[in-house]
């Protein structure tokens, strides 16, 4: 298995320089990694430029509404438990007008993979505050400022007790593919939330900025991921220094498992019922 049989021959649109190109090469590197082929693969998104991820995969891919990625995966994956089903979704499709699938996605602990694109800006739509942009950065729609303090996804995920938290970092394609790797591997609902500079939009989170901050919890001595307490601190770590790696893990029963589906086939095996909608239609006549 080779990384271009991952490629798709679609147009890349992104800007030069943006930092999806990192994500997208991490996710192939992942998939290569996983030993998937194509066919066992199905790549959601929404709307935005992080929602134009799978076009640029050789897979099955589902573009869906703005913010609606996650029903429409866990839909796939409770129809086909055999998909290898991952989300590539934004920070303002997510968090923002997703927010309420993600916050619940998290509580019912489905067997996917969601990674955001984190930019903390909305870049499709040419630069307003996202969910996760920090207080007090100006943009064209907010000249005065952002005013709310910016949303802490994985300070909000480890609340809710999702199983796998982790934060990669675009520009380092092969740590964010290890990360997808034990995410996909996972059995449950995993969250990756990637740190990722846009050229165009946002003027502070840049590339520089990143990597005079980040740092990989592999490098911590005595981290442990298991406890919910350290891993909500690490969370909390934002400025001056910003951790990378796996932030929390914890097994427990995914959504398929915890309703009974594990000794059901999946409903995409099952044959058909032959039904006279002429008859069903009539009783709305």
């Amino acid at each position: 298995m080779e990384v271009k049989q991952f490629r798709s021959d679609d147009p890349i649109a992104w800007c030069p320089g943006c930092g999806d190109f990192g994500i997208l090469s991490a996710v192939q590197k992942a998939l290569v990694q996983l030993e998937k082929q194509p066919k066992d693969v199905l790549l959601v998104s929404g709307i935005g430029q992080a929602a134009k991820l799978p076009h640029y995969v050789r897979a099955n891919c589902f573009n869906g509404l703005h913010g609606r990625a996650l029903p429409a995966a866990v839909g796939a994956k409770v129809a086909n438990r055999a998909l290898t089903v991952i989300v590539t979704t934004g920070d303002g499709d997510c968090y923002g007008e997703g927010g309420n699938h993600f916050i619940h996605n998290v509580r019912r602990n489905p067997d996917i993979t969601v990674i955001v694109h984190d930019n903390q800006i909305y870049g499709l739509t040419k630069g307003q505050a996202s969910p996760t942009t920090e207080a007090g950065y100006i943009t064209k729609v907010q000249p005065k400022g952002v005013m709310p303090g910016a949303f802490r996804p994985l300070e909000c995920a480890i609340a809710l007790g999702c199983g796998f938290v982790a934060r990669g970092f675009a520009n380092d394609a092969d740590h964010l593919a290890s990360l997808i790797v034990q995410g996909v591997r996972h059995k449950g609902f995993s969250l990756i939330d990637v740190l990722q500079p846009c050229v165009s939009f946002n003027k502070m989170n840049t590339q520089a900025w990143y990597k005079e901050r980040i740092y990989k919890l592999e490098e911590e001595t005595g981290y442990d991921c298991t406890d919910i307490m350290a891993a909500f601190q690490k969370s909390r770590e934002w400025g001056d220094r910003i951790p990378l790696g796996i932030m929390y893990r914890n097994e427990k029963p995914c959504f398929e498992d915890a309703i009974g589906l594990g000794s059901l086939k999946p409903l995409v095996e099952y044959e058909p019922d032959e039904i006279d909608f002429g008859e069903v239609l009539k009783r709305f006549a």
